[in-house]
């Protein structure tokens, strides 16, 4: 069986933008640049056609968002492979 796990990566954006579909797509390239790096530095690869895409601003949710730069947040969920892949769990706002 092949070792996978996953990660998050990241992107702050205006709120006032969310409905804005080019701009939503660059953030989501931004969050999925930033998973593919954080796997790099994890010795990991990124499984193409994995990711997972989900936006969070201040105005339509309950999670709390005081610490993020512009208050939306676009996180992109991966799944990895490779050496030690299976001890990476993406849970809660954290890579684990």
């Amino acid at each position: 069986m092949e070792d996978t796990g996953t990660l998050f990566g990241w992107a702050f954006g205006d709120p006032a933008r969310q409905r804005d579909d080019s701009y939503m797509a660059g953030l989501q390239k931004e969050a999925l640049n930033n998973a593919t790096e954080t796997a790099r530095a994890k010795g990991v690869l990124v499984i193409e056609g994995s990711e997972v895409f989900t936006a969070l601003s201040a105005e339509d949710t309950l999670v709390e968002l005081d610490h993020a730069p512009g208050k939306l947040v676009v996180r992109c969920t991966v799944r990895v492979e490779g050496p030690g892949a299976a001890k990476l769990h993406a849970e809660g706002p954290m890579n684990g």
